[in-house]
């Protein structure tokens, strides 16, 4: 028996554009569908020419097609959306989301995790980027912001090689692990210093979240710059109520310097929820954290060991939350996530003390 052009339209609806994260028909990407007894030819339109991410499509359809009866082959070919199909893509991405703030093309729902340090060097970036998988473990739908402008290296962590792609006036991020990454490294050639002035940088990251679709994320984890300065100031702005993790290493002086990551926190509107302990153990000692944690009137969420593991599995870009779930390490870092989870919006810090 041959197949129906609607059995296959309703087979379509199971592959999902990789990047868009909804399915082909929903998107109106399926340009034809021919028939000729059991073969099947299916002509997807793609948002722009040359995506990289075709035979995620290909193996797509070839599964979908195989459980529809009386098909005995499929062929899949490619178009390129016209302008105007590109325009009312964006307009039928965007019309799903309730705006958070006027401007800004995240959910409202949305809750916003910004993890903070007081100076670079403590592992902030790798404690975001496996977060973020553990977020994602957990079954939330998660987003990751690179915002360390000068020191941008969640791609690398994450292994993430690919471009964003730019559809109309909107920007597609990346996805790998479950996880939408948008990063100022995306958007310089090869190793290239970032050398912008405090408004570039804040209409950079303006940019970043008016015209990147995130769509419906329950998290976007934000890293962000060490220090104080220009961009810490900038995403308070932009972020007003987002939620602050502050990591530190244990050792005194390192306690002293994350304090004043909390106090930026806590005057750019930002609700401190924790602090991570990171790199614990004989090397850097241990309890910097937790002495933190009680000066800043906040709970210790966890203390991550110095394990030559989580260093190995950024470096090879395959975080470890991801690469050994089950080792001592993921296992504390997702503990960390389900408690940050279960604050439903964390403790407010109305006063918090300098260190000097």
């Amino acid at each position: 028996m041959e197949p129906s052009r609607e059995q296959i339209m309703r087979a379509l609806e199971g592959v999902i554009d990789p990047e868009l994260r909804r399915p082909v028909t929903e998107l109106d990407m399926v340009r034809a569908i021919e028939v000729d007894g059991g073969n099947v030819a299916v002509t997807i339109a793609l948002t722009v020419a040359g995506c990289p991410l075709r035979s995620s499509f290909e193996d797509q359809v070839r599964a979908v097609m195989a459980d529809v009866p009386g098909v005995s082959s499929v062929t899949l070919g490619f178009d390129v959306m016209t302008p105007e199909e590109r325009q009312a893509l964006t307009q039928k991405l965007r019309g799903g989301v309730t705006e958070r703030t006027k401007g800004l093309s995240l959910d409202a729902a949305t809750r916003v995790i910004a993890v903070c340090s007081g100076k670079g060097g403590v592992g902030k970036s790798t404690l975001t980027a496996n977060l973020a998988i553990a977020f994602s473990q957990l079954g939330r739908s998660v987003g990751v912001l690179d915002a360390d402008v000068y020191g941008h290296s969640i791609p690398h962590i994450l292994g993430i090689r690919q471009k964003p792609v730019l559809v109309d006036r909107m920007i597609v991020p990346p996805v790998k692990h479950d996880l939408k990454l948008m990063s100022i490294g995306f958007f310089l050639d090869d190793n290239q210093p970032v050398m912008w002035r405090g408004p570039m940088l804040h209409r950079a990251l303006e940019q970043f979240l008016s015209d990147v679709h995130w769509g419906e994320l329950d998290v976007l984890v934000v890293d962000m710059p060490p220090g104080t300065g220009d961009v810490a100031i900038s995403l308070g702005q932009l972020l007003p109520r987002a939620e602050a993790i502050v990591v530190t290493t244990p050792q005194p002086a390192a306690q002293e310097v994350a304090a004043r990551a909390g106090v930026m926190a806590q005057k750019t509107s930002m609700r401190l929820v924790g602090v991570v302990e990171n790199m614990s153990g004989e090397v850097f000692g241990i309890g910097g954290g937790e002495l933190l944690a009680r000066d800043l009137g906040v709970s210790l969420l966890g203390r991550i060991p110095l394990d030559p593991l989580l260093r190995s599995c950024g470096d090879a870009g395959e975080p470890l939350t991801a690469a050994a779930p089950d080792s001592p390490s993921a296992r504390e870092l997702r503990r960390i996530a389900e408690s940050v989870l279960a604050l439903q919006g964390g403790s407010i810090v109305k006063s918090l003390p300098v260190l000097s």
